[in-house]
């Protein structure tokens, strides 16, 4: 949840957001801040999945989904700052320490999680919904609350909100690296049988 719905809000619903009047950045400096983070998180993603690899899924992904909803209020705060650098720090460090911790691990933590009968459906399914509920309708729900409020902070707790959602899932599910899977099932059965 947590990795859809910040990367959405970060890149999408942060187009709105910061050329608003009262934070008054006009849309080139946020598209510039935006394609110079998606330039760090091509070496970001494999660098974080590697660390996956030596660390674990769980951990990794864990620093990712807390990160980001530590940085939440930060991110905002920076952004309302109205000085370009500041704003697009905040982007490069939202995306780049949450989004890619949680997105390089992503396809071998969801995979490993199921036995090679149903892992694709799996792991397609649990992702795809994901990407429909959190980040198809973070930006308009973002939008939303902007509307009612006027402020920063419900988006910011939202935020919040979707990073416990991921905490607590991920520390819930079974660590997946360095652990024996066999053909016909995922890691919960594998455990099992130690």
């Amino acid at each position: 949840m947590t990795e859809n719905a910040a990367f959405y809000l970060y890149t999408v619903f942060i187009l709105t957001y910061a050329t608003q009047p009262q934070i008054g950045f006009s849309r080139s400096p946020v598209l510039n801040a935006i394609a110079l983070t998606a330039v760090i998180e091509i070496f970001a993603i494999p660098t974080y999945g590697w660390l996956s690899d030596k660390l674990g899924r769980r951990p990794v992904y864990l620093f990712g989904a807390i990160f980001t909803g530590l940085f939440a209020f930060p991110f905002f705060w920076l952004v309302e700052t109205s000085k370009a650098p500041l704003m697009t720090l905040a982007i490069v460090v939202a995306l780049v320490g949450g989004h890619s911790a949680m997105y390089g691990p992503q396809a071998s933590f969801f995979s490993e999680l199921f036995g090679t009968r149903v892992r694709y459906s799996g792991a397609s399914l649990g992702y795809q919904l994901a990407s429909a509920v959190a980040g198809g309708l973070s930006p308009l729900i973002a939008t939303a609350l902007l509307q009612r409020t006027g402020v920063s902070w419900p988006i910011a707790l939202f935020v919040v909100g979707l990073a416990a959602v991921t905490t607590v899932s991920v520390f819930l599910a079974a660590e997946t690296v360095h652990v024996e899977i066999s053909a016909e099932s995922g890691i919960g059965q594998a455990e099992m049988k130690k």
